[in-house]
């Protein structure tokens, strides 16, 4: 999680509309939200606005969870943040791959028993914990001859 919060700085040197403010006393929520398109909006302590970043950086988006990288092929579509000083952070990824939810499901599986993580099924997602203790859910659909998918990573638990 910390990683994502680290790209803060990165996103605002290409901010090309923003909003300077002065911090509110204590609230050091962070907010984020991008789209496939890579179109951004932040919400930052001192700062609010949105960029476009460069074309084909969703695609190429380097996703890791303890080592899982996202699927050969996938794209990410869109994410979420929700974190700040002291208050565990939440963060929502959407994306598409070009197999079946069974392929990109079992992907998903395997990769994270060769990193030691334990992830199983529940219902209609995959489940686990990482290793610093925060839960993910992963949930995948039929979309055209491909999948859809939604990944909700949270340090809450």
């Amino acid at each position: 999680m910390n990683k994502i919060v680290a790209l803060t700085p990165l996103l605002l040197l290409a901010a090309c509309k923003a909003e300077v403010r002065e911090p509110a006393a204590g609230d050091e929520t962070v907010q984020m939200r991008a789209d496939a398109d890579g179109r951004v909006a932040f919400n930052l302590p001192f700062a609010k606005g949105e960029i476009k970043l460069p074309t084909g950086i969703m695609s190429n988006a380097n996703f890791d969870i303890d080592g899982v990288k996202m699927m050969p092929g996938a794209t990410l579509t869109g994410f979420n943040l929700d974190a700040g000083d002291g208050k565990p952070g939440k963060v929502n990824f959407t994306f598409t791959a070009p197999a079946s939810p069974a392929e990109v499901q079992t992907y998903f599986i395997d990769q994270f028993k060769a990193q030691g993580i334990e992830a199983a099924l529940a219902a209609d997602a995959l489940q686990g914990k990482t290793k610093d203790g925060a839960t993910f859910v992963m949930r995948f659909a039929p979309q055209g001859s491909g999948t859809s998918g939604t990944i909700l990573l949270d340090e809450r638990s």
